[in-house]
């Protein structure tokens, strides 16, 4: 599943912005990458470089304000006593996702990283970016390893970055989702509830 306004409530970018007091124009165009009107990786790249000399100690400041979704731990839960492996895939940063993943015992996990020098954040991404072909390599990737079926596969997300993840998984769920992603999922949760996802299963 997708990790931003998916697995948590918030946009990390956004919260990171505000120590470089850019919210307001981060945000503008996190919702225009998330309808799908601008390419992801230019606009992640674009954002990101708003946050140059944020200092890193930003990012554990973050993490402790990022909220889970309502029954985020309790999807988690069914999974596993189901035999189900969970795994996160986010547009957003390692430097966060990683600590959420382990909290929740998650150990299949993909997300950029940020580049740090001298303790500050430098506006740069490592390596390539987690796109949104990038979400559904990582997931056919982990269902090959597994052992299993991409039919048997289902995936969770709100953005244009999830389409291609919400296309190759065998059930593709748009969570609360913008309506470009809502239309092409093959089905859609309003409820602020992410264990919704566990009935459709019927777990």
């Amino acid at each position: 599943m997708d990790v931003d306004s998916t697995l948590i409530t918030g946009e990390v970018i956004e919260m990171l912005a505000e120590h470089a007091g850019t919210r307001a124009e981060v945000a503008a165009v996190t919702e225009r990458a998330m309808r799908g009107e601008i390419d992801f990786a230019e606009s992640l790249r674009a954002r990101v470089a708003t946050l140059t000399g944020v200092p890193a100690t930003a990012l554990a400041e973050v993490l402790q304000r990022v909220e889970l979704s309502p029954g985020a731990s309790a999807l988690v839960a069914r999974a596993r006593e189901h035999g189900a492996t969970v795994g996160l895939v986010s547009g957003g940063f390692a430097e966060v996702v990683n600590p959420l993943a382990a909290l929740l015992g998650i150990s299949h996990v993909r997300a950029n990283s940020l580049e740090i020098a001298d303790g500050r954040l430098t506006g740069r991404v490592l390596g390539p970016v987690v796109d949104r072909a990038a979400k559904a390599a990582a997931l056919l990737e982990w269902a090959g390893q597994l052992g299993v079926d991409p039919a048997a596969t289902v995936a969770v997300g709100d953005g244009a970055n999830d389409l291609d993840m919400l296309a190759a998984a065998g059930l593709g769920v748009a969570y609360r989702a913008k309506p470009v992603v809502a239309a092409a999922a093959d089905v859609s949760i309003e409820v602020p509830r992410l264990d919704v996802v566990a009935g459709l299963l019927r777990w």
